[in-house]
């Protein structure tokens, strides 16, 4: 496979974020992670929340830098780092 003009498309949320909803642990209020990010930050207690699954293939996929740049590839790349070392505790 090339990457073209072409996206994979398990990298569309990536591409184009949109927000999802998560409870924070510690004091029950919503906290918004969006689709690319790994964390987020409770806006009532400062709690940092972690989703529980990574985004997408960006971990995986060998064209991933290609498909999302290099700037966002590095981003998540550096998230998935840090949720990793959380979400083992």
């Amino acid at each position: 496979m090339t990457m073209n003009d072409k996206f994979c498309p398990g990298s569309s949320r990536i591409r184009s974020p949109v927000p999802e909803d998560f409870t924070c642990p510690d004091c029950g209020a919503s906290v918004e992670i969006w689709s690319h990010e790994f964390k987020g930050k409770c806006d009532n207690c400062g709690h940092v929340v972690f989703r529980d699954k990574t985004p997408s293939c960006i971990q995986w996929c060998s064209y991933a830098a290609q498909c999302v740049g290099e700037q966002t590839y590095r981003e998540i790349m550096e998230q998935a780092k840090e949720a990793e070392v959380h979400l083992k505790k």
